[in-house]
């Protein structure tokens, strides 16, 4: 793949420009301590969480299993883009390879495909636990079926935009390689291209929260049966931190990508996605500790408290 500059066209280079975020070095120095205790303190609560289910027999359910697969899916997620951050805080380059570049990109979107579909897997699973729980334990046949499609999913966008010629100043004002910054770099306009990309990339949202939303009406009509408001209170808090988690997931991928990118400046982009790829891994495991009482038990015994 020749990636081209404007002012010589038989010019070849190695890689992107990631501008990440523009400021004296005083303050990439801040941002770079900053992130580097936000990574720390996700790998940390998602792997306590990790190793509550692990070591606790009690949590070995299909409930706690999926949540635990979240846990390191999340420390994937994550670990896609910190690092590579991290790195671009403290260079004065702020230069990725280009195979860098692509692979960030197929691990991103595909660890962000297979979130999206274990969130609706979750929320399915919630669905069996209060309505048909003789049927509970078939949710486990789903979890290798997320990962498989998560990253089968972007698998040929990605091999057909990286044989793609790019020109000018490869410049990308985001702190990753981001399909819309990249579209733009392209020598020549790829119609072909845009339209499988920009037809593939919703789906794992659109179709996963589509399922959520069923799969939550479906254990709403079944709670308004319950006769008893303790049975009533007692199969909501089931669902709370499901459907925070999933708020907070949704709610900003929905703000970045529910509106023509376009309509977007640079850094709102950056502080979106920001929110969803590194805030929303390190408020997880806070929210599901904090709402079950299993797993702040299992979590105090772990860690000795």
């Amino acid at each position: 793949m020749k990636i081209s500059d404007t002012t010589n066209t038989s010019s070849t280079i190695t890689g992107f420009i990631l501008l990440g975020f523009p400021c004296p070095r005083e303050g990439q120095i801040l941002l770079f301590l900053l992130f580097s205790v936000v990574y720390l303190l996700t790998l940390m609560g998602n792997g306590s969480i990790i190793c509550a289910v692990y070591w606790d027999q009690r949590l070995h359910t299909p409930m706690y299993i999926l949540l635990a697969n979240f846990s390191f899916l999340e420390i994937c997620y994550v670990t896609s883009t910190v690092p590579n951050m991290l790195a671009n805080f403290l260079s004065d380059t702020k230069v990725i390879s280009f195979s860098g570049c692509f692979l960030q990109f197929y691990f991103f979107f595909s660890l962000g495909s297979t979130e999206c579909f274990f969130l609706a897997i979750m929320a399915f699973d919630r669905y069996l636990a209060i309505c048909q729980p003789l049927h509970y334990p078939t949710i486990m046949t789903l979890v290798v079926s997320c990962w498989i499609l998560g990253f089968f999913w972007f698998l040929i966008p990605i091999v057909i935009i990286s044989q793609m010629s790019f020109c000018g100043s490869r410049i990308i004002d985001h702190f990753l390689c981001d399909p819309g910054p990249l579209l733009a770099l392209m020598c020549k306009k790829a119609p072909v291209t845009e339209l499988v990309f920009s037809t593939l990339s919703p789906l794992p949202l659109v179709i996963p929260f589509l399922f959520i939303m069923g799969s939550y009406a479906l254990v709403l009509r079944a709670v308004l049966k319950i006769p008893s408001a303790a049975g009533k209170r007692k199969a909501f808090s089931t669902c709370g931190s499901h459907l925070a988690v999933v708020s907070l997931f949704y709610g900003s991928v929905l703000v970045m990508y529910g509106s023509p990118t376009s309509e977007h400046e640079a850094g709102t982009q950056k502080i979106v996605t920001l929110f969803y790829s590194v805030v929303t891994p390190l408020l997880n495991p806070v929210i599901y500790s904090l709402r079950n009482k299993d797993m702040k038990n299992a979590l105090q015994k772990l860690l000795g408290i």
